[in-house]
Formats: C-alpha cells, sequence, structure tokens
C-alpha cells in the first residue's frame, strides 16, 4: 500500500508545499506518488475537466464510436458509464495499480473491455490521450506549469495501467508517445453517423449538469474547447468566436485565483463524492459492481470470448 503524501503544515501556509514535496521524488521509483499528488491534490479540477475532454477525443475515432455506439450505454445510462470511468481510474490513482482497490478496478475495467473487438491502436490511442490531454490542459490553464517529474510520472502510471489491461507496444517516451498519438489521429479522425451520436449524447450528459436556463450556454462552451478536428469528426458547428475568448480568459483568471488558494489538505480522487451515480463514494460501494451490464442485442462481430484479467 502506498504511504499518503506528506501533510501540509498548516491551512494556508506553503502555496509550494506539493510542489517542494515532488521535487524531493524519482519519478522513476516514486511516480505514484508523483502523479497521486498532481492530480489529487495540486490539479484535481484541471485533471477531471482534461480527462473528460480525452474520453470525448477518442470518440473522434469511427472504430471507437462505433463501438459505444452499438452498445447503446451513452444513451440509456450516459451518466453512469461517466461516473464509472471516473471513479475507477481515480482509485488506481489514489490507491496504486497494485493495491487491493487498483487491482480490483482493474478487474473492472478488463471484464468490460474484453467483451469486444478492440483493436491494440484503438487502446493505445485512448491511453495516450490520459497521458496528453492532461498536461496540454495544464499547460494552458494550470495556476502553475507541470515538472518534468510530474509528465513523466504520468506517463509511467499509464505504462503500469496499459500493461495490465494488455496494451501491447506502449512507447517508453513522451516524444515518442505524443508522436504516435498525433499520428493516430491524424490517420484516424473524420466525420461518421456515430461519431455524432455519441459525441452529442456526451454533451447531453455535460448539459444536464447545469439548470436548463444555462444548458444553451454550456453547451456552446464545451464547443469552445473542442479543437477544429474535434468539432469536425463530430459534425459540430464551432462555437461564437467572442465565447472561446471569453472561455479560456475564464479558465485563466481562475488560475491566478487557484495560486492564492491554500495548499489542499485532502486528496480529490476516489474520495470526491460529488459524482451523481453514487452518493456518499466510495462508502457503502465496491468498485466491482461497477460497470456496463452484459451486452445484449449488439452485432456479433463486436464480441469476443472474455480473457483473463490484471
Amino acid at each position: 500500500m502506498p504511504r499518503p503524501p506528506l501533510a501540509p503544515p498548516g491551512p494556508r501556509r506553503d502555496r509550494l508545499h506539493w510542489l517542494r514535496r515532488i521535487a524531493q521524488l524519482d519519478p522513476e521509483t516514486d511516480f505514484h506518488e508523483i502523479y497521486r499528488i498532481s492530480a489529487g491534490y495540486e490539479f484535481p479540477w484541471d485533471y477531471t475537466r482534461a480527462l473528460e475532454l480525452a474520453l470525448y477525443r477518442t470518440y473522434c475515432v469511427p472504430s471507437i464510436s462505433a463501438l459505444l455506439d452499438a452498445t447503446g450505454e451513452f444513451g440509456r445510462r450516459g451518466q453512469k458509464r461517466y461516473d464509472d470511468t471516473s471513479l475507477l481510474m481515480g482509485e488506481m490513482v489514489e490507491h496504486g495499480v497494485d493495491s487491493d482497490r487498483g487491482r480490483a478496478s482493474l478487474r473492472t475495467v478488463n471484464r468490460m473491455h474484453n467483451r469486444y473487438a478492440i483493436s491494440n491502436g484503438d487502446m493505445l490511442y485512448v491511453l495516450s490521450t490520459f497521458v496528453f490531454e492532461p498536461i496540454d490542459w495544464i499547460a494552458r490553464y494550470g495556476w502553475r506549469p507541470l515538472t518534468a517529474a510530474e509528465r513523466e510520472a504520468a506517463l509511467r502510471h499509464y505504462t503500469e495501467v496499459g500493461r495490465r489491461m494488455n496494451i501491447r507496444d506502449i512507447p517508453a517516451d513522451l516524444d515518442s508517445f505524443r508522436e504516435f498519438k498525433t499520428g493516430y489521429e491524424r490517420e484516424h479522425f473524420r466525420y461518421t453517423d456515430t461519431n455524432a451520436r455519441v459525441g452529442r449524447a456526451t454533451l447531453d450528459i455535460f448539459r444536464a449538469w447545469f439548470p436548463a436556463p444555462l444548458r444553451p450556454a454550456a453547451d456552446a462552451g464545451v464547443r469552445a474547447l473542442l479543437d477544429d478536428p474535434m468539432l469536425e469528426a463530430f459534425g459540430f458547428a464551432p462555437a461564437p468566436r467572442w465565447l472561446g475568448k471569453v472561455v479560456r480568459t475564464a479558465l485563466r483568471v481562475r488560475a491566478r485565483v487557484v495560486t492564492q488558494l491554500p495548499p489542499r489538505r485532502v486528496s480529490r480522487l476516489s474520495a470526491d463524492r460529488r459524482n451523481r451515480t453514487y452518493p456518499g463514494y466510495p462508502d457503502g460501494y465496491a468498485v466491482e459492481d461497477m460497470g456496463a451490464p452484459e451486452p445484449t442485442g449488439i452485432d456479433p462481430a463486436w464480441l469476443r470470448a472474455p480473457t483473463s484479467s490484471a
């Protein structure tokens, strides 16, 4: 069981406490603790938004969106799918992939994925977005830059996750992995109707988090954060240019405000109780109970016999 990070010395002291703690750690051997501090204490809101965008980005690949569309899960239980993914990944970061809860989360993830004929390339691409979308988001909107150790820790964390998901050919360094991600998007991003349906269903999840009068603005605000290849792959109309400027300015103002806040004393990973499907999580819930049910009525071409999981 990994040791918890050292708590800050006082509620409003030493804003750079966690940064100094990271500087004491080695990303080759302490990557889990570094990543846990970065995602759970330093940038929890930013990592959440960036990983939402990461998943959204993967739906621009037609083979990924076609499977999700065929299962019908996003139309029927979109919020639950969102919460399951967020909490399962958070469990691995909070407790480590080799902890009891981390292994249980990986078994659940593998159980869901092993039902389907998913290419190694698609799995590797999804993994790459989990590494690079937070890196890129925080470079633009974070209250401080990520350190080289934090970036390396992200790569090493998801490399360990990927190995336990039987993903092959994971690049060994950030530059090679980014080159793979960029090339995969260039080759595979294109509009399809399944992209559009899954993209719209996901946008509806985001819209539902706001009161009805604000939902059109939330819709446009999300589209303002999507780059041109994503907009084209989903068939979405761009947000007004002025709104994009407003959204980006608001995110940068938020970053300046966060620099004045005290260091976080409680991790916002698996203990975050603001998910909508599991009130009070983790109390009273087991990670083994999460995930989509057995598929019914799906094209047999998508199915394969389950394989052993981590």
